[in-house]
């Protein structure tokens, strides 16, 4: 056995439906060392019989912030993972959904990877392994008491019209539904988009930005302190996949030189 303090690390990768973020979830955990693992916070969804009836639409609503999730039973795994130090075995449905490939530069992920490698040998000589956890979700920054227990804040902020598209183009989502471990397939009812899932989106993260305005309002600090936004410098345009697994790592790299552990 080795004598190695272990500092779990948090990494939220927040945003809405279809922007982007299981996606480079993967990428990085292909490229942070140490176990590595991606908590999907759909997994933490109640039972499909207690998602709450949407009261104009009468349909089932996956979205809405305080139903959507299983808030406590999320929070409470967090604060198990970080006290305890270990990052547990997590069992995710996510497999069942459309996966579509967004490869990224195959000698960019091998330079990051020999970053981490480098900086995982800088902390361990000071006696520390770190583990990164992934949390990956589209409600991410609704809760306070989810914000609280992440240590790093990605969201990645994407055009109201390209979410429709991609949203639209999707088959369907499987859900996690504790009768049935393989999860349930949902499909968007007619207008789903437009009358529950985006007003849902800006509901949940209007607190985050100057004037509500989750499209081009600039990030207060005050709701999700330090989050860092995902999204081009020119607006209208599309941040590439590369780009934010670079700007992730820049992000991840310096959060541990910066830290004491």
């Amino acid at each position: 056995m080795d004598n190695l303090r272990t500092k779990v690390i948090l990494v939220g990768v927040g945003g809405p439906t279809c922007s982007g973020k299981t996606t480079l979830a993967k990428h990085l955990k292909n490229i942070l060392p140490n176990v590595s693992v991606i908590i999907h916070q759909d997994d933490f969804a109640p039972p499909q019989e207690l998602i709450p009836i949407h009261p104009l639409y009468d349909v089932q609503d996956w979205d809405d912030p305080e139903g959507a999730i299983d808030w406590p039973r999320l929070t409470n795994f967090l604060k198990s993972v970080k006290q305890d130090g270990k990052l547990p075995d997590h069992k995710s449905h996510d497999y069942l959904n459309e996966q579509k490939d967004i490869p990224i530069d195959a000698i960019t992920s091998q330079e990051l990877k020999a970053q981490f490698e480098k900086l995982a040998a800088e902390q361990e000589r000071k006696g520390v392994r770190v583990k990164w956890g992934l949390v990956d979700g589209f409600l991410l920054y609704w809760d306070k008491g989810i914000i609280d227990e992440l240590d790093i804040h990605l969201f990645l902020r994407v055009p109201h019209d390209v979410l429709k598209q991609r949203r639209h183009e999707r088959h369907g989502y499987h859900t996690a539904v504790q009768s049935d471990p393989e999860g349930a397939l949902w499909r968007d009812p007619p207008n789903y988009w437009e009358q529950i899932v985006y007003p849902a989106y800006v509901k949940a993260h209007k607190d985050m930005f100057e004037d509500g305005d989750v499209e081009n309002g600039k990030p207060t600090g005050e709701k999700v302190p330090g989050v860092v936004i995902m999204e081009p410098v020119k607006k209208g345009e599309e941040m590439s996949m590369d780009d934010m697994v670079w700007r992730s790592c820049e992000v991840l790299a310096k959060f541990v030189q910066d830290s004491e552990f």
